[in-house]
């Protein structure tokens, strides 16, 4: 069995096929070698292959509105790609470049099809491979700009992370300052007045509690510095989508502009085709009352 018969097999396109059926569809197959980095087709092109990856990997990717790039799959062995546009023969969806130096299988329109109408259990794989493309496309284009900062950020923090966020929102709130005060109180207050049975571990001018206030305040700034990081960053991917969204937001307008000239040129058009049209037909009307004398003016 030929090597593109052997490939076939891995294709979850063509594992129904016989290998006879597989022998008669890899002659009809082109093998075509890309170096790395080399493009395969670009976004708008016409589509009249479908390519199976025979060893290497090519990359699938569009860029959105933003210039954002957006790697929609990367094939390999086995994997096919170009199905879309070899349906409806309409432009390509994506752009497809080498990852690595890779070798492709390239099946003409008019071999697909004689292969379809011998084997129409096969479309349902090709549908399968269209539709799962098609969510993985959804769900990155959810992700562009409409993201949350808040998960963005939280999904990823650690342990630390976490324990200083915490300390930090921690210290900054009410209940801390009254517990402080308390405790505070209670110290002065038994080291300062002596009280029957208590003994003065730390009498004026309270080198302990000096220290102690000393190595929390230390410890606890490092806790707010981490959390202050963490939130520059979070302002960071803020700014990020902020940027995103306002410049898909100017895109959009840009858009609507061209839109309305195009209407605003369409109905000037219109409006001096009509305004051509009715001195036209006005006229025969103002002939006709000059060639008929015995219509005379009626003054009251």
């Amino acid at each position: 069995m030929t090597p593109e018969a052997e490939l076939l097999k891995e294709v979850p396109l063509f594992q129904l096929l016989d290998d006879q059926e597989r022998e008669q569809l890899a002659a009809k197959l082109t093998r075509v070698s890309y170096a790395a980095g080399a493009t395969i087709f670009t976004l708008g092109d016409p589509g009249e292959d479908l390519y199976i990856v025979s060893c290497g990997e090519v990359e699938m990717y569009f860029k959105n509105d933003t210039g954002e790039r957006i790697v929609l799959e990367v094939a390999h062995r086995g994997d096919f790609f170009g199905d879309l546009s070899l349906l409806d023969q309409a432009g390509r969806s994506a752009s497809t470049c080498a990852v690595e130096d890779t070798e492709v299988l390239r099946l003409e329109r008019r071999n697909l099809e004689q292969f379809l109408v011998q084997h129409p259990q096969a479309s349902m794989d090709l549908l399968a491979a269209m539709g799962r493309r098609l969510r993985k496309t959804v769900e990155k284009l959810r992700h562009t700009a409409s993201r949350n900062v808040n998960e963005e950020m939280e999904d990823h923090r650690t342990i630390v992370q976490k324990s200083a966020d915490w300390i930090a929102e921690f210290s900054g709130s009410i209940p801390f300052l009254l517990m402080h005060v308390v405790f505070f109180v209670v110290w002065l207050t038994v080291n300062w007045i002596k009280i029957p049975g208590i003994p003065q571990f730390d009498p004026y001018p309270f080198g302990f509690l000096t220290l102690s206030v000393s190595l929390e305040a230390i410890f606890l700034s490092v806790f707010v510095l981490l959390s202050q990081n963490r939130q520059a960053a979070k302002d960071r991917v803020r700014s990020d989508i902020e940027y995103d969204v306002n410049l898909k937001a100017e895109l959009e307008i840009a858009h609507l502009h061209e839109k309305m000239d195009r209407l605003t040129c369409d109905v000037l058009l219109r409006l001096d085709e009509l305004s051509r049209r009715v001195p036209s037909a006005a006229a025969p009307a103002s002939s006709a009352s000059v060639d008929r004398p015995d219509l005379q003016p009626v003054v009251l």
